[in-house]
């Protein structure tokens, strides 16, 4: 996997997590762990009564050992969504 990230190495990915959390950012760099560095980040928060809530974190550490999938995101249709109309069931924790 580290090396397919190698790609999106100063790229705007979406990470979501084992716990259902989801990360937008720049990534910046990663380890053999798959540890990522993301800059200029925020949190999406989803809800089924409110639209999307994003939680500005700056500069932000995920331990490899909580990431499920990481993807590049396209800038361009991210940045036509509007996130306040959107309604969804926020994500369960991965059961192993």
């Amino acid at each position: 996997m580290a090396s397919g990230l190698e790609s999106y190495v100063n790229h705007t990915v979406s990470i979501i997590t084992s716990d259902g959390r989801n990360f937008v950012g720049t990534l910046k760099g990663f380890d053999q762990t798959i540890n990522l560095i993301l800059d200029e980040s925020h949190e999406r928060v989803y809800s089924t009564n409110q639209g999307v809530e994003q939680v500005v974190l700056g500069l932000h550490i995920i331990r490899g050992d909580n990431v499920a999938i990481v993807g590049e995101l396209d800038e361009n249709l991210d940045s036509r969504l509007d996130l306040s109309s959107i309604r969804a069931d926020p994500l369960n924790h991965v059961l192993h």
